[in-house]
């Protein structure tokens, strides 16, 4: 099978939930055997750097990038303002993009295009154009309903009305564009059902990220009494949650537990938390391994206050036997039960309270990240995800053809 895969940011190296997504998909189709081309937008925020990518990558894929300038524009922002148009798609309309698609489209013959985002909708017609390839859209999240939330939990007026404006028109294209595509392939059975919701018509399949266990095994040494977060800091819903944890949670766990100690990690953090000077609070900012960072703290946080999709890092987490302590939206499109695998805290008191029982009770924690960790091998496996994709591609081949 001769797979294009159309990314808008570069899948490789994997440095965030996005690019760990996208990876994991180039990783699936490869080790089924198919034949994959990606051709991946490239931006100021998430460059290519071809010398980061190892040979064999580039062999298998042919990957291709093109910069798309998606830096924001008030003029543009505000024509999208006054048209009504979702300024997050608009970004990444391009004639450059479009061009090298057109490229690599007449050399070639693919049997999937496989788009990464609905942000690439706008090039769904010129791939009508130039191929008779099924085009599948590969939704990561429901953008919308990202700032939808974010919009909900600003305070100030003017940022609070063009947050909700945002996602409104983002929103209004979901609804218009879903029906564009083939098939829909989601992350989460919440974000299918919030698409059908939508009104999607076309065939839908739940592929959830996949994680391989074998490589998240670790016996090093894990400082007691140590909590982590990481995740990409130029995502606003991650600031969001750790403006949140610092100003509520925080003050009353340091308080109640004066040794414990909380490690910020991630890449683009913020000047006013690395230059903050908090007790008890070590911003690392970004780390040179992820997984040893994870792997040597005890027990991990994310406290988002909105999100869509899956949490990869909390995916992550448990595959190593940590045990997690979310709020219900960072934990939302994964088949947890509160109490065994993970623990859920949508409050001050309900953080404060399950972080202290893991601190305090290692045998505790020990059997929720056991738990977390068996979760994750049965069901976010590799294998089955790879399955679960071709599975899906034949069906919308084959309904094609009847």
């Amino acid at each position: 099978m001769r797979i294009l895969q159309l990314c808008y940011k570069p899948p490789f190296p994997p440095v965030d939930g996005g690019t760990l997504a996208i990876d994991n998909v180039t990783q699936s189709l490869l080790r089924a055997g198919c034949d994959v081309k990606v051709l991946t937008v490239c931006t100021d925020k998430h460059p290519y750097d071809e010398s980061k990518i190892p040979p064999e990558y580039r062999k298998a894929t042919s990957i291709e990038a093109v910069y798309v300038d998606t830096n924001l524009k008030p003029v543009s922002a505000f024509v999208s303002l006054l048209c009504g148009e979702s300024y997050h798609v608009r970004r990444y309309v391009s004639k450059a993009f479009e061009c090298k698609l057109v490229e690599v489209l007449r050399k070639n013959r693919f049997d999937i295009i496989h788009v990464e985002s609905v942000f690439l909708t706008p090039y769904v017609s010129t791939i009508r154009k130039h191929s008779q390839a099924r085009i599948i859209l590969r939704a990561h999240n429901v953008e919308h309903h990202i700032w939808r939330q974010l919009s909900m939990g600003e305070s100030n007026r003017l940022r609070k009305w063009y947050l909700r404006h945002l996602s409104l028109t983002l929103e209004h294209y979901e609804r218009d564009h879903v029906n564009d595509f083939d098939g829909v392939m989601c992350i989460s059975d919440n974000d299918s059902i919030a698409f059908k919701d939508m009104g999607c018509r076309r065939p839908m399949a739940t592929v959830p990220f996949a994680i391989d266990s074998s490589k998240w095994q670790y016996d090093g040494y894990v400082e007691p009494m140590s909590l982590f977060h990481i995740g990409s800091m130029d995502w606003i819903p991650n600031v969001q949650a750790i403006d949140w944890f610092v100003e509520k949670v925080w003050p009353v766990l340091h308080c109640e537990v004066p040794q414990v100690k909380l490690y910020l990690a991630g890449r683009h953090m913020p000047k006013r938390f690395a230059e903050s000077s908090f007790d008890g609070i070590t911003v690392v900012g970004e780390v040179d391994d992820a997984f040893r960072f994870m792997a040597s703290k005890a027990v991990n946080i994310v406290p988002l206050l909105s999100g869509s999709g899956i949490r990869v890092k909390i995916l992550e987490a448990m595959s190593m036997g940590k045990p997690v302590v979310a709020t219900s939206v960072a934990a939302r499109g994964i088949d947890y039960s509160d109490g065994q695998n993970i623990l859920i805290a949508d409050s001050p008191e309900q953080f404060t309270t399950h972080i202290k029982h893991c601190l305090m009770d290692s045998q505790f924690a020990r059997n929720i990240g056991l738990s977390a960790k068996k979760l994750v091998c049965n069901q976010y496996n590799s294998q089955g995800q790879t399955k679960k994709i071709i599975e899906f591609y034949r069906h919308i081949i084959n309904a094609d053809c009847t």
